[in-house]
């Protein structure tokens, strides 16, 4: 049989990206996080796959009826903060105010049972600067995370992080720690010689040859269990595009339009399932 892999959305409005989101003025964010997410959920629906939905608070809501349709069928439901602001733009009290916020209102959707203990940082920003939201995570009982980029790009990484989920340290990210209590699913990479290539969704999912997507996936498969990850904007063709500098606008918009077809031919080679679930058979989260 083959591995099952870990498969996650990031729900969020198209001027939340970093990259995006102080180029926006208010009067032009007009709503699209229900119109770019159902052709998701019904992609998902075809081939019989369950995910995990990081969800951002502000756009939940705006969209309850998203997340409970979310939900009703079947995903997991993971925190993306409320505000979407980094963890770098946060202190350790704002990140839990923000957390407090996300856990009410979801209750107010979700209901009393909604169990949420999956988080994802947004532009992957837990790192060295940021450790101590692990225990802030903890303290709001989440079990697990999937921030840690274990690679180093101009916007975000942590060289050196392990590649496979591991128990990870509030003291050094980059290290495991046997008794820790949060467990860390990195975001995936490919080590090819001395080489780590990124393949874990995004710009990476659109940009990639699919050749090479394959071939390096099918590598690490080999090795462990990977992680892929997509954000409804960036699969959606009626996305609006903002005014961006050149480097900007392409790693933002480019192929948007083959996104969506490209994670389908990922469900029809890859065995899927949520977070929590990759998690709770590798015995991590036991």
């Amino acid at each position: 049989m083959k591995r099952l892999h870990a498969l996650s959305i990031d729900v969020e409005e198209w001027y939340h990206p970093e990259l995006v989101r102080d180029r926006v003025p208010a009067c032009d964010r007009c709503r699209q996080a229900p119109d770019a997410t159902l052709p998701i959920l019904d992609l998902l629906d075809r081939h019989g796959v369950q995910a995990t939905f990081f969800i951002v608070g502000e756009t939940a809501g705006e969209c309850p009826d998203l997340i409970r349709e979310i939900e009703c069928r079947g995903h997991e439901i993971g925190c993306h903060t409320y505000s979407h602001r980094t963890l770098w733009d946060m202190t350790p009290a704002s990140f839990a105010a923000e957390l407090a916020q996300y856990q009410a209102m979801m209750q107010d959707i979700l209901g009393d049972g909604a169990d949420i203990i999956g988080f994802r940082a947004p532009t992957f920003s837990l790192d060295a600067r940021t450790n101590w939201a692990i225990d802030v995570l903890l303290e709001y009982n989440y079990r697990y995370d999937s921030s840690i980029f274990p690679f180093k790009s101009p916007l975000y990484g942590v060289a050196g992080a392990p590649d496979a989920p591991y128990r990870v340290s509030s003291v050094d990210v980059s290290r495991p720690e046997s008794d820790g209590r949060l467990v860390e699913f990195p975001m995936t990479v490919c080590q090819w010689g001395p080489l780590r290539i990124p393949v874990s969704g995004g710009v990476y999912l659109r940009g990639l040859p699919m050749s090479l997507l394959n071939a390096c996936l099918r590598r690490v498969e080999r090795e462990r269990s990977f992680v892929i990850y997509a954000h409804p904007w960036e699969t959606h063709d009626q996305t609006p595009v903002a005014s961006l500098p050149a480097l900007s606008r392409l790693a933002t918009y480019y192929n948007v339009r083959g996104a969506l077809g490209k994670l389908e031919k990922l469900l029809q080679t890859y065995r899927f399932a949520p977070l929590r679930t990759v998690l709770a058979r590798s015995g991590l989260l036991n």
